[in-house]
């Protein structure tokens, strides 16, 4: 996974030795937390296998969905950057593999590598984007363009770089992504697909029309 990692295929053989040496792997059950708010943010993580949301719950029990993370993604590069505590969950939607920078280690990058600086910049600048588009979904755009946004984002070609066109994903789970019901997402994806923009497939979806995906209703 980190020799295919956008920011490890830019570090030098010494940079990538001590960036490997400061990973450990997790084993995150479904349901479980790889991480809480308002904790302190001792890691940087990236995920091996299976599928992370970052949400934020609010005292009135309402929880918002900022991001879904597939397996290659890595996130909480902002929060390693501040002194303040996590300002988010992160929740495995399914049983997941979790690598995990320590703090020390993410720190001595940002401090000797100009390659892991300009990743950081990008990605930053990406997750801006992504984030501004989904609220503009979420304020107002109709679910069927609200649960498309969620699916291609899962796809960014820069913050979740893959070649598939195919993910293995439930339709609770686009649900959880994309803040509605299982039964609104069947409707949603039938629609979709219907448009020549996805396949539906057992336990998964592939995606057709990337270009169209993502302009959906917007």
């Amino acid at each position: 996974m980190l020799h295919d990692a956008r920011w490890a295929r830019e570090l030098t053989a010494d940079e990538l030795a001590v960036a490997m040496a400061g990973i450990c792997e997790r084993k995150i059950a479904a349901g479980q937390f790889v991480c809480r708010k308002g904790e302190s943010v001792d890691c940087w993580y990236g995920v091996i296998d299976g599928l992370v949301k970052l949400s934020s719950d609010w005292v009135t029990g309402k929880t918002a969905t900022l991001a879904g993370v597939p397996p290659g993604g890595w996130f909480g590069e902002g929060s390693m950057l501040k002194s303040e505590p996590r300002r988010f969950d992160v929740i495995a939607l399914r049983d997941s593999r979790i690598a995990c920078m320590r703090r020390s280690t993410f720190e001595w990058l940002v401090q000797n590598s100009l390659a892991f600086n300009r990743f950081l910049v990008t990605q930053l600048n990406e997750r801006l984007g992504l984030f501004i588009g989904l609220l503009e979904s979420d304020r107002l755009l109709d679910v069927d363009a609200r649960v498309a946004r969620a699916i291609s984002a899962l796809f960014h070609p820069v913050l979740h770089p893959s070649s598939d066109s195919h993910i293995n994903i439930s339709q609770e789970e686009i649900g959880n992504l994309a803040g509605v019901s299982r039964q609104r997402v069947n409707r949603s994806l039938k629609a979709l697909e219907d448009a020549g923009f996805l396949s539906i497939e057992y336990g998964g979806i592939t995606i057709l029309d990337f270009p169209g995906l993502r302009r959906f209703g917007g």
